[in-house]
């Protein structure tokens, strides 16, 4: 667990640091563009690694239950994280010629995918472990919409109509959901429907 902690702390702080601009321009200025973002680079993945190192280890010795989910939130994850996948693929920026009303809608499609997968899979996980992990990153993915707004960057404009791109995210949005769905139990070792895996 404690493996585990640190690559949260080390991950979600280095992914922190720019909700402080000045702080940031501050680091920038001392170090040098080409310098943070190796150091950001190498921080965040060293950051991940720990992540699934301490969870692999965390999950292998023992699950230490805090809750038991019902049921019927997993119904509810299934649709938070179809939402989330949609976002994602809703990403780009927004142009003219590439409008988007869901990129609209949610305003920063990563931070809103990031918050439904956490929201959806902390439904679903009474675990210790998992409670740790997937609050965390909830838990920054609030404070950092916050931090945006508070910057005056409300995201991407709002569009009345939806538009091919909205089209796309949801097709390939679906496709790359429905495959997740079967490749789970391979990926991360747990099935998402009873009969898979």
């Amino acid at each position: 667990m404690i493996i585990l902690i640190l690559g949260l702390l080390l991950f979600l702080g280095v992914h922190s640091v720019s909700m402080s601009r000045r702080w940031r321009a501050w680091v920038i200025d001392r170090v040098g563009p080409r310098t943070y973002k190796l150091s950001y680079t190498a921080k965040s993945l060293l950051g991940l690694g720990l992540i699934i190192w301490g969870f692999i280890r965390y999950r292998n010795a023992g699950l230490i239950m805090v809750w038991n989910p019902p049921y019927f939130l997993h119904y509810v994850n299934f649709v938070l994280m179809w939402l989330a996948i949609i976002c994602l693929f809703s990403m780009g920026r927004d142009t003219s010629k590439n409008p988007s009303k869901i990129r609209g809608l949610v305003r920063h499609p990563m931070i809103t995918a990031v918050k439904f997968w956490a929201l959806a899979h902390l439904l679903v996980n009474g675990d210790l472990g998992g409670v740790v992990l997937f609050a965390s990153f909830l838990a920054w993915a609030v404070a950092d919409r916050i931090s945006l707004k508070k910057r005056g960057d409300y995201g991407a404009p709002r569009h009345k109509k939806f538009t091919q791109a909205d089209l796309r995210a949801v097709v390939l949005g679906s496709v790359i959901y429905a495959a997740l769905i079967f490749l789970h139990p391979y990926l991360f070792g747990v099935p998402v429907i009873n009969g898979l895996g």
